[in-house]
């Protein structure tokens, strides 16, 4: 694209029309925009564009975002995006006259354009910055210094913004050589002129706040300059502190305790915005000095107690102002770094811990109207931060920090002034519960953020209170309210607080107490009842000191129809349709009730009313793991107890998964398969027609597709082997599954669902019905072996021999590989059987393999094949020697779904519709035994003969 009148036209128009309140113009522009962007040099048409003082702002403005998000896609090839990666990528030489032009332009621009070339610029830079773009960071620093002594402050501010961007890569990439060099670059470059615009713009900054003439306007340019001046700093230190620092620390730290100390009137008092500027550069100075404290503590010594001293006089104004998150949050995170450091004894007088308690903590733990919002608004906000831990860059979860890191060497003084203020709290809450209630919630907040963990579990303890006497009269007469509406934060707290001490609360208490947490979830606060859920759903999986449950079916009996029905009245309720804290305790109670056909009805029903709404919309993955994860719960638990049921849950459940299958409901297909599975191993033989139409759905190439399906399938297809073998051999059926089989094993990342397949076919099918077949399994097996073999595929295929040994004998197996190549068996046994025996898991895969190779040296093989005789029994005996933990993979728990899953990814194992491995050798109880009796009585035929 040639740069011309015509072209500078065109592009006008187009921008122009983006900015159309009229769709059809708008999208005929952007269309064109598009078409256009695939020609060469047309990004640097639009930078001229953006350049030419003729065109009017709003169109220059629209073509530097166009501009902007062009670089995104075109500057460099993305490949790990196969859609992107075939957009063309911006030529060299037109990228060298953009990288030429771009700083100056950017410099020279309006505010607005300024920040969409600066971004531009960014983007550049993290592909070419510095090897590819030496002239760069010159090039910066020569037009900064330029731009601070013209006292051009807007200018200056969009150049330390864009350096600001290009440094940060120094404080969140891992340290490497190479980082290390674009370090030293980068230092060598700007850290001296770094300085001297600092001290430069601090004197400017001191002449206009002491004049007369201060005013907001004439000192924001300099403040946010200082802030972003900062930001460097932070960035060039973050890894290792450099010489020139080092050399300088004494100017740095002059200015930085100036901002911490000095009143900027005219700006503080001209509004939140001005309040906002101060307060960001102090916390952006706060974290240099905690960054100093933590890295370079000696160094930084001299200068310690006037920063604890200018912090602590900043923190008692900011603590009483809600606006002022961020700096309280930053300057109490300074504190606590030195309150564990060796200069600890700067907190250690009585005085100061009582300040600390009275004027930071309590004013920092009470709540705010801020969070009585959050709580009303957005309760899974809320939540993740009270519940889940993700407030730490709050200021009530960071006032308890301090605490912490003072209590490492204080802890009795702690827990004595702490103590003490949470007593003078309970007491100001009794003279007046209504207008005091926020006093007995920050007393319930301190005690559970301050509890520590117990190791190697979920207990946890505390000194500031006895719990039990806590519990009794702080916590209990909120549970026992009979208004589980009123002053819902502070019943949110008391649920909290029984959840987080489930373990220290005897049984008959929580007993008694658990018709009133059950109550509570008919509350109509979505926190209220999402941590009353919560509660439950925790102290079911209490255990004992014997590591025994505490709460059995028998506990919960009495109000489980209520809790049931509470639980799933919660789900109606405004916000909660999907909400995950519910549906968890739904699962829970599911595991642990005893699930009668009273019960059982109607929370299948209810499940399956969930489900189909959920299939609207899939949109929340936990929740929805959680409703999968009971339905196979609720299955395995009630049919299998009363198989009468089995026939009723198909009425209620096959319309919903043959709705997601027929309706592509992608994100459910692999819990659709599993629940199928469980339904098929349910059945009787024979199985109904409408789960043999299923069959044949399964058995289509097409269902094999996508990777995250392959595991639910196989799990589906196994159970349909295990209950239709005799159907197996009917219309090419096997012929079907062992092509499915074939396309599986040749993929290292599906070969184990491969052998799941062929196993079971095995296991279930005659000799006679598999030999015309078997050939073509030994030539896939053996392909796969000889060119992309792994440990675990050679497991997997000793495991799978072993089981054809078994069941078909070992005159079959050595004849039938021996068929497909003369000796491969023996080959096969020297090279592959014998070495890999050892390295087998699982106590019914260590018996199976034992078992079959013992009956392997016994049946075909011979003690004058001395050599191979005795390495394979030298491999049984080191395998059946193993500690037992090393050779038995544990039964893992229910896990949790994790937060951070989503859909789309990879498969998600549903733990309740998992289907017990049957053990193909019940008849042997203990492999060693077996192999003892085997050698005696082959050494006794061998001696006959």
């Amino acid at each position: 694209m040639e740069w011309n009148h015509e072209t500078l036209k065109f592009l006008s128009q187009c921008f122009l029309n983006t900015l159309s309140p009229l769709p059809e113009p708008r999208r005929l522009a952007e269309a064109a925009l598009t078409e256009a962007s695939d020609k060469p040099n047309y990004g640097l048409a639009v930078l001229r564009l953006v350049a030419e003082p003729s065109v009017d702002e709003q169109i220059r403005h629209s073509a530097a975002v166009n501009f902007k998000n062009t670089l995104k896609v075109h500057w460099a090839p993305q490949t790990n995006d196969p859609s992107v990666a075939q957009t063309h990528t911006i030529p060299d030489p037109e990228k060298e006259q953009i990288k030429s032009l771009i700083v100056t332009l950017m410099v020279n621009s309006s505010p607005k354009i300024q920040a969409q070339l600066s971004e531009a610029l960014t983007i550049i830079g993290k592909h070419d910055f510095p090897k590819a773009w030496p002239t760069l960071l010159p090039e910066l620093v020569r037009t900064l210094d330029g731009l601070s002594q013209a006292n051009d402050y807007v200018s200056v501010s969009g150049v330390l913004t864009t350096i600001n961007s290009l440094f940060k890569k120094f404080r969140y990439q891992f340290k490497t050589n190479e980082l290390l060099l674009d370090l030293k670059y980068c230092l060598d470059n700007l850290a001296k002129p770094l300085l001297e615009v600092f001290k430069r713009t601090a004197s400017l900054l001191d002449q206009v706040n002491t004049s007369g003439a201060a005013n907001a306007s004439s000192l924001k340019p300099y403040m946010e300059s200082q802030r972003l001046c900062c930001r460097i700093f932070y960035s060039l230190n973050f890894m290792e502190l450099p010489e020139f620092f080092e050399d300088h620390m004494e100017e740095w730290m002059i200015e930085f305790k100036k901002y911490l100390t000095v009143k900027y009137p005219a700006l503080e008092d001209s509004g939140n915005e001005g309040l906002v500027l101060v307060d960001e550069l102090q916390a952006a100075v706060c974290e240099n000095i905690s960054l100093y404290m933590e890295k370079e503590e000696d160094l930084f010594q001299k200068y310690l107690s006037g920063f604890v001293e200018a912090v602590w006089g900043l923190l008692v104004v900011s603590s009483s102002s809600s606006s002022r998150e961020r700096l309280t949050v930053t300057a109490i995170k300074f504190l606590t770094t030195v309150s564990a450091s060796v200069h600890h004894t700067l907190f250690a007088r009585d005085d100061i811990l009582q300040q600390i308690c009275q004027s930071i903590v309590i004013p920092n733990v009470m709540l705010r109207d801020e969070d009585e919002e959050l709580f009303e608004m957005n309760y899974v906000e809320f939540i993740r931060r009270d519940m889940e831990g993700s407030d730490l860059d709050t200021r009530r979860r960071i006032a308890c920090e301090l605490l912490k890191g003072i209590a490492t060497n204080y802890k009795e003084k702690v827990t004595e002034k702490v103590a003490a203020q949470i007593q003078l709290l309970l007491a100001s809450f009794s003279e007046n519960p209504a207008a005091n209630w926020k006093h007995k919630d920050c007393a319930i907040y301190l005690v559970v953020s301050l509890a520590t963990k117990k190791a190697g579990g979920n207990s946890v303890s505390t000194d500031l209170v006895n719990v039990e006497r806590f519990f009794g009269s702080v916590i209990v007469p909120e549970l026992q309210s009979r208004d589980v509406d009123g002053f819902p934060m502070l019943k949110a707290g008391a649920l909290k607080f029984f959840t987080m001490f489930r373990n220290q609360i005897s049984k008959p208490i929580a007993i008694a107490l658990l018709p009133d947490v059950v109550r509570f979830l008919g509350s109509e606060s979505n926190v209220v009842h999402s941590y009353a859920a919560s509660c439950i759903e925790k102290l079911l999986l209490v255990n004992d000191e014997s590591k025994r449950a505490r709460y059995s079916a028998t506990d919960i009996s009495p109000f489980l129809l209520v809790l049931m029905t509470n639980l799933f009245n919660a789900l109606q309720k405004p916000e909660s349709e999907e909400n995950q804290y519910v549906m968890k305790c739904i699962m829970r109670v599911l595991g642990v009730a005893n699930v009668s056909r009273d019960v059982a009805l109607p929370c299948i029903n209810g499940l399956t009313t969930v489900l189909n709404r959920v299939c609207e919309n899939p949109k929340n993955p936990i929740f929805n793991h959680y409703l999968f994860e009971s339905v196979a719960l609720l299955i395995r638990r009630a049919c299998e107890q009363d198989p009468s049921l089995i026939s009723a849950f198909e009425t209620s459940l096959l319309p919903s998964l043959q709705m997601i299958l027929s309706r592509d409901v992608i994100e459910f297909f692999p819990y659709a398969f599993q629940l199928l599975a469980q339904l098929v191993d349910l059945n009787q033989h024979p199985l109904p027609g409408n789960y043999m139409e299923i069959f044949a759905i399964l058995l289509l190439p097409e269902s094999w597709k996508k990777s995250a399906n392959v595991p639910a399938l196989v799990r589906l297809l196994q159970a349909f082997l295990r209950k239709a073998p005799h159907e197996l051999n009917q219309q090419g059926r096997l012929s079907s599954v062992l092509g499915i089989f074939n396309t599986l094993v040749l993929s290292p990342s599906s070969d184990e669902q491969g052998f799941y397949v062929l196993n079971t076919v095995i296991e279930n099918l005659g000799y006679d019905v598999i030999s015309p077949y078997i050939s073509h399994i030994w030539v896939a097996l053996f392909n796969r072996l000889q060119h992309n073999r792994t440990v675990k595929y050679v497991k997997s295929l000793v495991i799978f021999m072993s089981l054809f040994l078994v069941r078909h004998g070992s005159q079959n197996l050595v004849g039938s590989m021996n068929a497909v190549q003369p000796d491969v068996f023996r080959a096969i046994l020297e090279q592959f059987w014998i070495p890999n025996l050892k390295l087998i898991t699982g106590s019914l895969e260590l018996k199976l393999t034992s078992v079959a190779s013992t009956r392997l040296i016994c049946e075909s093989l011979t003690p004058s094949d001395s050599k191979l005789w005795g390495k394979m029994l030298d491999s049984i005996v080191t395998l059946l020697s193993r500690p037992e933990q090393e050779r038995v993979e544990e039964e893992p728990d229910v896990p949790d779904f994790g937060e951070t899953v989503g859909y789309n990814t990879t498969f998600v194992n549903l733990y309740n519709a998992g289907r017990r491995e049957e053990d193909p050798l019940p008849e042997i109880n203990d492999p060693k035994q077996f192999l003892f009796k085997k050698l005696v009585i082959s050494q006794n035929n061998y001696n006959d003969d």
